[in-house]
């Protein structure tokens, strides 16, 4: 979320465990859905679901999988109608969210996001109130051997990348949302696979977080919100201190 690499530790351990119960799975199948009713079928004039693709074969999505979405978008295995909703709320901490949803029913997805965020210490934002703290950018993490300031620098850099981050084993590069196919092409064309790959929202700023309680306040509410069915993706605006990250219980 915000580009910590403690944050980004945490975060991968649950996204092992969103995988097993194929919620990450469902979340790429609706993004490529949308993407292929909006801009057609054609990666090559679809930068959309280019990306959207991109994001499903890093999360090791089966090939089937991605092209039953693509038909299902282009209406071939019957109509698929979802909306785009964008909700802007706060957690803990004074944490900012921005609360990304694909919905067949909007008042089913704003009466379980404000429910979720009242139950959770946290509250609905007036729209417009959370966005401008947010950028969109290019994402990718790498993870293992790769994950070497050394190797990926000048690849990356010479790509697009505007930041690489590397910090315990896991590697972030952050660039503009039109150097996503030429970051990932120079990651393709080295031998890398990334772990994640998607154009998501990077914070402005940042609210450093300092004690355990916050930080479990703030990571329960996100797990919450992800749970639901119409969310497609939760960003924060906060760093998790080096020295509680250990400490966090999610």
């Amino acid at each position: 979320m915000s580009g910590h690499s403690k944050w980004a530790n945490i975060k991968h351990k649950k996204d092992a465990a969103d995988k097993a119960r194929g919620r990450i799975f469902s979340r790429l199948g609706k993004e490529i859905m949308v993407a292929a009713k909006m801009g057609g079928g054609d990666v090559d004039t679809n930068p959309r679901l280019r990306s959207g693709i991109a994001a499903a074969k890093a999360a090791n999505m089966p090939n089937a999988n991605i092209d039953r979405a693509i038909k299902k978008g282009l209406g071939e295995l019957g109509d698929v109608t979802f909306e785009e909703i964008q909700y802007e709320g706060y957690a803990a901490g004074g944490v900012a969210l921005l609360i990304d949803c694909l919905t067949d029913n909007r008042n089913r997805s704003a009466s379980e996001v404000r429910t979720t965020l009242d139950r959770n210490n946290g509250n609905l934002a007036s729209s417009g109130s959370v966005a401008y703290m947010f950028k969109r950018q290019s994402h990718f993490v790498i993870e293992g051997e790769n994950a070497d300031e050394d190797k990926l620098m000048d690849l990356v850099l010479d790509a697009g990348a505007e930041d690489l981050i590397v910090e315990d084993g896991v590697a972030e590069i952050w660039g503009e949302p039109s150097a996503f196919e030429a970051i990932a092409d120079a990651l393709a064309a080295a031998g890398i696979t990334a772990s994640e790959a998607a154009v998501t929202r990077r914070p402005d700023n940042t609210v450093n977080i300092t004690d355990v309680h916050t930080a479990e306040q703030v990571l329960k509410l996100i797990d919450k919100l992800e749970d639901l069915d119409d969310v497609q993706e939760v960003t924060g605006n906060f760093e998790i201190d080096d020295s509680i990250a250990d400490q966090v219980n999610v």
